[in-house]
């Protein structure tokens, strides 16, 4: 296993994997109420099973080359995630998401971490335009997609359905050369 450095605090960004899914659903656990303000995973893992098999779709789309969840672990603590939701080669376009559970928040974690996540993309996996979907009342992931310097593309007015309201969702992007030329590797 390896473990990528996010920072002189000490957190670290590391695969999430099958065999984590007790140490996940915790991790879900803590955060469920907070997570689930603008995000479904809390309505999707609730268990040991659902969150294996959450961890098993991640891990079946690495496998693919189709998309990457990867845990970040504070003082050895799992506290949040990014991912890549879904990743296609041949268009060259990814969608990054992430969450943190409330302990964790303020910390810049997010913004570091999908930092690593999109150098990767477009480095090593020539990802060309990595998308941010975001809802736009969620003014904290809003947040982050500016200061990864990506650039609102459009608002999908009333496109999400969650917990039983309709809410806009917001799509942020960045390319690859504005990527580059930005100096963004971490």
């Amino acid at each position: 296993m390896y473990a990528i450095s996010l920072g002189e605090d000490g957190a670290e960004l590391r695969p999430l994997e099958p065999w984590q899914a007790e140490e996940f659903l915790a991790h879900i656990d803590r955060g469920r109420e907070f997570i689930g303000q603008h995000n479904g995973l809390p309505d999707v893992v609730t268990d040991l099973e659902s969150s294996r098999a959450f961890l098993q779709a991640y891990a079946e789309k690495t496998a693919a080359d189709a998309g990457r969840i990867c845990g970040i672990w504070t003082d050895g603590t799992l506290v949040g995630a990014v991912l890549l939701r879904r990743m296609d080669l041949a268009q060259g376009i990814a969608e990054a998401g992430c969450w943190l559970e409330p302990a964790a928040v303020g910390r810049g974690l997010v913004t570091r971490a999908v930092r690593v996540l999109i150098d990767w993309a477009v480095e090593e996996r020539g990802i060309h335009r990595v998308e941010w979907w975001v809802s736009s009342s969620n003014e904290p992931s809003i947040a982050v997609a500016r200061r990864l310097g990506m650039t609102k593309d459009g608002v999908l007015r009333e496109s999400y359905l969650y917990r039983g309201k309709r809410h806009d969702e917001e799509i942020w992007s960045v390319l690859a050369p504005r990527w580059r030329a930005a100096g963004r590797r971490t």
